[in-house]
């Protein structure tokens, strides 16, 4: 039977109708912003810029929220926020700034104070109780900060600054690449690699390995010492770290050897390697999250475009390679991805910026066993060349914890 063109046009018109009515009659539940922190450029002078999105319950897929607005500096690297998701911190590479923001209810990010710093930040994290922003630094050596925080404020000046430097080999060039803090408050760790230990296609100036993690106690008023111990080998080049919430594990992943290497947190917080580990992931692997209920483990492949998702196994919190069930899991993302989130509201979605793609990838979690589907319409457009990546509940939602 053919139609004529008047009937293919009533019959479009009436679908487009049906469709209207059907997503009118769908509310939009925004579970979570998502923030990305991108550039509008490469070089050390690119505009800082900040993209706000809104999660939707149902679908995860994510929509443009609040305007775009400036990150406070140049080159924005990498993002954190307080516990009580009231705050935001941005690290500006390109003017070596860290830029506090207050975060309304409605996802809206406002400028509060601005920190410069005397070498170049990589990496940052903000303890658990929201009382001391850790920041390390340095591309040609490599040094930890500690600043306090009041009700989000950064303090003018540091409360501790430890230089990251290798025993025996204390001329060598370290570099940080990640830092993070125990769910406790009690410790900080941060990733390195010896730059003069490890130099593909060139030449070497010490035997020593080239991958590191330092591991600091907290004490009163922030006070900082070296953990028994520490620097404990972390592979070869060490690209980011995670803590699980439970406080149990740490996680680090090895971008030169395409690895994850898992550590139990010991007495004292002395770190000692998974017996079953390294782990495989993708290749150059280049980020790292822990779902909020400590279930499960992503890591981005900035070379295969890929999530790598792992289970882990409470009593011992050893990582296990998730199985994709053909036709149900998808584990693709655009080019580049540098960055990877799990929203807290509902431990449902996760998120990845990737840098070459100008875009961020969208997945839903399978909360049974950690396995990933793509969530609507994804990948979605960001800044040029994001980085970074977070997110914030929006309203009263709780994820469900881990009991260690």
């Amino acid at each position: 039977m053919k139609f004529s063109k008047l009937s293919q046009l009533a019959l479009v018109s009436a679908i487009g109708l049906v469709a209207a009515i059907f997503l009118t009659s769908c509310e939009l539940v925004t579970v979570d912003f998502v923030f990305v922190a991108a550039s509008a450029g490469t070089s050390a002078s690119s505009a800082g810029q900040i993209y706000t999105y809104a999660t939707d319950s149902q679908s995860g897929a994510i929509r443009t929220g609040a305007p775009v607005i400036s990150s406070g500096g140049t080159n924005p690297v990498a993002m954190a926020v307080t516990s009580d998701y009231n705050n935001l911190y941005v690290a500006n590479q390109g003017n070596n700034t860290v830029v506090h923001f207050s975060i309304a209810d409605t996802g809206v990010l406002t400028q509060k104070d601005t920190i410069t710093l005397p070498t170049t930040p990589v990496s940052i994290a903000v303890n658990a109780t929201n009382t001391y922003l850790y920041v390390v630094s340095g591309t040609s050596s490599a040094t930890l900060t500690e600043y306090a925080l009041s009700s989000g404020a950064i303090g003018s000046s540091a409360t501790s600054t430890q230089a990251l430097v290798l025993p025996g080999f204390t001329t060598d060039t370290i570099l940080p690449t990640g830092v993070a803090v125990l769910t406790n408050n009690n410790a900080v760790y941060v990733t390195t690699y010896d730059k003069s230990a490890y130099n593909p296609g060139g030449s070497t100036t010490s035997n020593a390995n080239p991958g590191w993690i330092f591991g600091y106690s907290v004490g009163p008023n922030g006070a900082l010492a070296v953990i028994s111990g520490s620097p404990w080998q972390a592979g070869v080049k060490p690209s980011a770290l995670a803590t699980d919430p439970t406080g149990r594990f740490v996680f680090v992943t090895d971008y030169a050897s395409n690895e994850m290497i898992g550590y139990t947190v010991l007495s004292s917080d002395v770190l000692a390697f998974m017996i079953d580990g390294p782990f495989k992931t993708g290749n150059e692997p280049t980020a790292i999250t822990i779902d909020p209920r400590g279930l499960f483990i992503y890591v981005t492949n900035s070379l295969d475009d890929t999530v790598s998702p792992f289970s882990i196994a409470l009593p011992t919190g050893t990582p296990s390679v998730i199985a994709n069930p053909t036709g149900t899991s998808a584990n693709s993302t655009d080019t580049d991805p540098v960055g990877v989130i799990v929203e807290p509201s509902l431990g449902r979605y996760v998120y990845t910026a990737n840098r070459l793609g100008d875009s961020i990838s969208g997945f839903q979690l399978n909360p049974s066993n950690g396995s990933l589907t793509y969530t609507q319409a994804t990948p979605y457009p960001s800044g040029a060349y994001p980085t970074a990546i977070v997110a914030v509940p929006h309203g009263n939602h709780a994820t469900q914890s881990v009991t260690p």
